[in-house]
């Protein structure tokens, strides 16, 4: 199973059908010494309008929350004050929890607590980097895969062997517990949860507004090596671009090194030195994507999709799209269409 999808239950989503018209609630749990840069990721994705999405209503609703009225971000750069306290969390659907850099020092009982609560009532559980410390000794990592920021890899597998460190990875996707790596990887599964919540199309829109790629698979590597190039036109961007607009093509990863003029073994490292990633894994996560904003705008037949993303087969199709999402086409457009997006926000 890919990193960033899972076969395993979920909580609620704003878009299942059953749920209230309400933005989801999302508590932020700013903790003493809390990083704020993951804590701005959050409020950023979650918390700010959304114009690029039209006139539509918040889909989430963001409130920090913390052990004491102020806090003292990382370092003591500088403090909030007059937070609300941990009770705002809650009757938050989601709880994320931001790193600090002081991992090796327990944290209070009252914000593991806070944490245990919310997974207790069903609430979906996101740590980002280093947050996934706190997760692990509130005990929710016990037997999971997890990922956390790749320097704190082994500081975290002598503190907590029970979990299943993944620390080459941006991020984890345990259904009902979703951790970040390195800071900037916050920015990756975000948006993520928002192609989770409410499909490829939104969460292209949302990453245009944020300047970011839409699409980093939660298994690519956290940290990847960019020399600088030997030539000016080492960058891959030429050639992805190119192949986005022929996805629905028979194009092969022979294909790619030829328009790139590379061999396919310089273009698989270029790959691998670039985006951390393959040229077929990245193809075919292109493909997917495709197929998932062509199901959201209303295109019901399945072999029509699948030949307009280069997936052959509506059989090919529904394979993949399962792998990604856990869902079947009919049960992703039902959740993710046009019709769904529209009960949902009326």
């Amino acid at each position: 199973m890919p990193q960033g999808s899972s076969q395993r239950h979920r909580p609620d989503r704003p878009g299942d059908s059953d749920r209230p018209a309400r933005p989801h609630r999302v508590a932020v749990l700013v903790d003493e010494g809390t990083n704020p840069f993951e804590v701005g990721c959050a409020t950023e994705l979650f918390g700010l309008p959304r114009p690029e999405l039209g006139p539509a209503g918040p889909r989430y609703e963001v409130t920090l929350c913390a052990p004491a009225p102020g806090v003292r971000m990382n370092h003591g750069f500088f403090a909030v004050a007059g937070l609300p306290g941990l009770d705002a969390a809650d009757t938050a659907d989601t709880l994320v929890v931001p790193g600090r850099p002081d991992n090796v020092v327990p944290r209070a009982p009252a914000v593991l607590d806070s944490v245990r609560r919310a997974h207790a009532r069903g609430a979906r559980i996101v740590s980002l980097c280093t947050g996934s410390f706190a997760l692990a000794e509130a005990g929710l990592l016990d037997g999971r895969r997890a990922t956390t920021h790749w320097m704190w890899a082994d500081t975290f597998r002598r503190l907590h062997p029970r979990v299943r460190l993944e620390p080459d990875v941006l991020f984890v996707d345990e259904g009902e517990i979703l951790t970040a790596a390195g800071s900037a990887a916050a920015l990756d599964l975000g948006l993520h949860i928002w192609r989770l919540d409410h499909g490829a199309e939104t969460a292209n829109a949302v990453a245009r507004r944020l300047v970011f790629a839409a699409h980093r698979d939660g298994g690519q590597r956290q940290f990847v090596e960019r020399p600088v190039p030997d030539v000016p036109d080492a960058s891959l961007g030429p050639l992805l671009a190119w192949a986005q607009e022929r996805l629905g093509e028979p194009l092969a990863v022979a294909d790619l090194a030829a328009r790139a003029a590379v061999s396919p073994a310089t273009l698989h490292r270029r790959f691998r030195t670039q985006l951390g990633t393959t040229p077929l894994a990245w193809l075919t996560a292109e493909r997917v994507t495709l197929a998932r904003r062509l199901i959201e705008r209303g295109e019901d037949r399945l072999d029509v999709v699948a030949a307009r993303c280069g997936l052959g087969t509506a059989a090919n199709l529904r394979a993949r799209l399962r792998r990604e999402t856990g869902l079947s086409p009919t049960a992703y457009r039902r959740r993710f269409g046009a019709g769904g997006r529209e009960a949902i926000t009326a």
